[in-house]
């Protein structure tokens, strides 16, 4: 084994000597290429046995047991001495050394018959087992000292008892659990509280813990309401270090349920109460929180500058090498060359001084990630050439794959020593990752395989999905399309088990889900459509949809944080086959070099078809198109261009759909293509408006379709003429109470709340006492891709999407009846946003309600009226469906009202979800 070790290492100090000459460079570049695919091969005999974005490998807030302090023979000392470096070396990430000392002190007590210490030793074992991935052994650890505890005894004895159910909490949901360890934490916090816990910690981790519980289950809500109350009891006590730790450990808790502005509110004050008891330490930790929040919000400078001061204050080796490589991080992401190359040298240094830990490995692993990515970068041509006397982008003596190599092999040796298995799979992972880089296939398919190997052996199927997806790019690389096929379907199997947990972590530093989740499926689907050439078996084309309609899914899971799609659904299929056989659906599939579309016609089979066009190409298309269709001298190009997109979607099948009669197109978007109407595609005569009704849904599911035309319309209305102070960026809306007259004239019953009746308090208040099946808001709002920039504005200020949510669903604890439709006509999707109309069609989703109509961009009020005016007439006098209804009604506008003829008017009208 030494042999070995100096081998692989003397291979390196070969390839960093300098070259003296040009042919010698030229040797040395051609040996290179021969010996470094010999380096995965090393790595192999020097140890047994990603990419993502590394966290703390324990998230929920847990400690090991401390031990009271009393008189103790001299044998027990000695153990009561051993148990606490035991505890030690698990704090210091030993963790096998733990285990050891830990195994024997456990042994030594049962000797003495001492239960208490016993039981509080098995305790932290079980804490040292999960830890390494031993969840059978930590269970039986933990079930044992709670058997030797009981539920009665002193104070001591209950502090012990409540201390390991802590731990058996975090364990639990570490094994996804999640009911259980809330109600293992609620016992907790009872306990605490029966003991008097005077400080409050034990109570506060506890209500933590419990609000990490309660969103891995879905309960958003409830656990941002539980955060808030521990953050007002937090602010009220004075000055303490364990204030300013708890009040930090408060901020990362609101960061990962994504209610960042809060995070970084809570964060500040933990820095000021660190600040005003001038402890560097907490100082530092702060900051590099607040750091942490400021880059996922994107204010990149912020997040810079929080970085730069944590490095600067904190005494912490440790505090420091993190805040350098998360600042490196949002450097090489904003390309400030200069800025990060003195940390491109001084990195490798700071992380060599570490002792070994479990966290000095993940910051290894977390910073050959960034090398990689960078290399990455470099490799596609995404950065820029440097300008006329500008240094090159980076140094790449830092970044060479020897480097890299010899980094993560020393964390792969570190994190064995240490027995931290998920560590482990993470650094072979990411080696497998820069082979890959490298293109020597073979062995980094041998790393990715041992990898996977090693994470599902611990149970991470957090970072089990990412090395089968890198199995699958690395088996299609070689021609192994079924295996990769294979990978591919495993590592989205893994990501639907994970559907919770994806959203109930950092995004982030977690993952990242465009780049970590996302590309996931798009490249499974791209195998499976361009895998078997020629034409497609029906079982392909169904999985390759649904493979879609995960991924709409996951989107919209991310976008709130939170598995909000848990409804009754029924299958698309069989509303066009049984309810309604006069529509089609149309799956357009954009993948990088072809744009691929699905089609589902009546009671016949799955139908598809591929257009030679890159992603490129159909973006460009597409955001032309959308930026055209505001101005209103462009028609010319509108058409133009919309004749494009007809080609592409509209015109392969347009035959098949005369010949079965259809009338509606029912699409699934994908991508840029949300933000186009479709309504508005133009086949050089007419436009797509004219010949069939519109709708958009989410994917193959939606919740049980029950047609609006069979039922009196009750419309509860909410208008706002004058935007308050605050929102004067926002033009009046004198023609609401047109819009208002128009509907009642429809012969539609409506209560109005209208300008300084439009509250908050009073929509929640009429949404609480009466009946009503249609929700429709004359208002200003906006969607966005981030849930936050996501409101429609009252009276009294934003109401944000979740909170809309929340009102929403506690008028359903009180009233059976659906909100068959929502209608928001003075909203608009975020400029330049493609994932905004995830806002809109979550609104409806999370709200309950079947159907959403709303608006792509901000349409003048004057044609909004006329068009919700001829919508709701439509409705009731000819019993219509919702999408058949908004077709006439733009249809009118087009034809009708020459001053309101162009598609920005008319096609800026989307209906969301059930369309009947």
């Amino acid at each position: 084994m030494a042999g070995k070790r100096f081998y692989f290492f003397h291979y390196l100090s070969y390839f960093f000597q300098q070259p003296k000459d040009q042919q010698q460079q030229q040797r040395q570049r051609s040996r290179r290429r021969k010996i470094f695919p010999l380096l995965a091969y090393l790595l192999l005999t020097l140890v047994t046995t990603s990419i993502v974005f590394i966290v703390s490998p324990v998230l929920r807030q847990s400690q090991a047991a401390d031990f009271p302090v009393q008189h103790l023979s001299r044998a027990k000392e000695h153990l009561k001495d051993l148990a606490q470096q035991g505890k030690a070396l698990f704090e210091a990430g030993r963790l096998v050394e733990a285990q050891e000392v830990l195994q024997s002190v456990s042994q030594q007590y049962q000797a003495l018959g001492d239960k208490l210490y016993q039981a509080m030793t098995l305790s932290n074992l079980a804490l040292v087992y999960q830890q390494r991935g031993m969840f059978t052994e930590a269970t039986q650890a933990i079930n044992n000292s709670l058997q030797l505890l009981g539920t009665q005894g002193s104070k001591q004895h209950l502090q012990i008892l409540a201390q390991t159910l802590e731990i058996q909490g975090n364990l639990q949901l570490e094994q996804g659990q999640a009911q259980q360890a809330l109600k293992s934490w609620q016992r907790t916090e009872a306990m605490y509280t029966q003991i008097g816990d005077r400080d409050r910690t034990g109570i506060t981790r506890s209500r933590i813990n419990q609000a990490q519980a309660l969103q891995v289950l879905g309960f958003y809500r409830r656990a941002l309401t539980l955060l808030t109350e521990v953050g007002q009891n937090l602010q009220s006590q004075p000055d303490s270090l364990t204030k300013a730790v708890e009040l930090r450990s408060l901020g990362d808790a609101l960061q990962l349920t994504g209610d960042l502005e809060q995070s970084r509110q809570v964060l500040q004050k933990s820095l000021e109460s660190a600040q005003r008891l001038q402890s560097p330490q907490e100082i530092s930790a702060s900051l590099l929180s607040l750091g942490n929040t400021a880059r996922i919000q994107q204010d990149n400078q912020n997040a810079i500058a929080f970085y730069q001061q944590a490095i600067a204050k904190t005494p912490s080796p440790l505090t420091k090498v993190q805040a350098q490589i998360n600042l490196l991080s949002v450097l090489l992401t904003t390309q400030e060359w200069s800025t990060a190359q003195p940390l491109l040298a001084q990195i490798p240094t700071e992380l060599d001084s570490l002792p070994v830990s479990q966290v000095a490995v993940y910051a290894k692993i977390h910073f050959a990630q960034s090398l990689i990515k960078q290399k990455n970068r470099e490799c596609v041509g995404q950065c820029r050439a440097p300008r006329n006397g500008e240094a090159p982008t980076t140094d790449t003596r830092h970044s060479t794959p020897e480097k890299i190599a010899q980094i993560l092999a020393t964390a792969v040796k570190q994190a064995k020593a240490l027995g931290d298995g998920r560590a482990e799979s993470y650094a072979i992972g990411t080696l497998g990752r820069l082979y890959e880089q490298e293109k020597q296939w073979s062995y980094a398919q041998e790393l990715t395989q041992q990898a996977l190997v090693l994470a599902q052996a611990v149970n991470a199927p957090d970072i089990t999905y990412n090395w089968h997806w890198q199995l699958g790019r690395l088996r299609k690389q070689q021609g192994d399309i079924p295996g990769a096929i294979a990978a591919y379907d495993a590592a989205v199997d893994e990501l639907r088990s994970l559907r919770s947990d994806l959203v109930a972590v950092n995004r982030d530093v977690q993952f990242s889900f465009k780049e970590s989740v996302e590309p996931v499926y798009r490249e499974s689907v791209a195998l499976l459509l361009q895998s078997q050439g020629g034409k497609l078996s029906e079982e392909t084309l169904d999985k390759a949809r649904q493979r879609i309609e995960a991924l709409q899914l996951a989107q919209l899971d991310n976008f709130f944080r939170e598995a909000c799609l848990n409804v009754t659904k029924v299958v698309l299929d069989e509303v066009v086959d049984q309810d309604n056989p006069t529509a089609a659906i149309i799956y357009p599939i954009i993948l990088l070099d072809q744009l691929q579309v699905i089609v589902k016609v009546p009671k016949q089979p799955l139908g598809h078809y591929s257009v030679n066009k890159s992603q490129t190409e159909v973006e460009d298309i597409l955001g032309q198109l959308r930026q055209y269709l505001t101005e209103p001298d462009r028609m010319e190009e509108v058409q133009s261009l919309s004749e494009q997109v007809y080609s592409w979607l509209i015109q392969p099948i347009e035959p098949e759909l005369q010949r079965s009669n259809v009338n509606t197109l029912v699409f699934v978007l994908d991508g840029a293509l949300r933000s186009v109407p479709m309504a508005a595609l133009y086949d050089g005569k007419q436009y797509l408006i004219e010949k069939y009704a519109v709708a958009l849904n989410l994917g193959l599911q939606l919740q049980k379709p029950k047609p609006l035309a069979q039922e009196k319309l009750q419309v509860l209305a909410g208008g706002l003429v004058q935007p308050p102070v605050k929102f004067q960026r926002f033009p009046p809306l004198p023609e609401i109470k047109s819009e208002f007259n128009l509907i009642a004239k429809a012969g539609v019953s409506t209560t109005k709340l209208l300008d300084q009746d439009f509250t908050s308090k009073a929509l929640f208040g009429k949404i609480n006492s009466i009946p009503f099946n249609v929700v429709h808001l004359a208002t200003h709002g906006q969607f966005s891709s981030r849930p936050e920039d996501t409101f429609v504005l009252a009276t009294d200020g934003p109401i944000n999407v979740t909170d809309f949510d929340l009102l929403l669903r506690r008028r359903d604890e009180t009233r059976p009846e659906a909100v068959e439709l929502l209608v928001l006509s003075a909203c608009q999707t975020a400029a330049g946003d493609n994932r905004a109309t995830l806002g809109l069609a979550g609104v409806a989703v999370r709200a309950g309600a079947r159907s959403t109509l709303a608006s792509l961009w901000n349409v003048g009020d004057r044609s909004t009226a006329i068009l919700i005016g001829e919508f709701y007439r439509e409705l009731v006098s000819s019993k219509v469906t919702k999408a058949e209804a908004l077709r006439r009604a733009q249809v009118t506008l087009l034809q009708k009202y020459p001053n309101y003829s162009r598609p920005g008017y008319w096609a800026a009208y989307v209906l969301v979800g059930n369309w009947l």
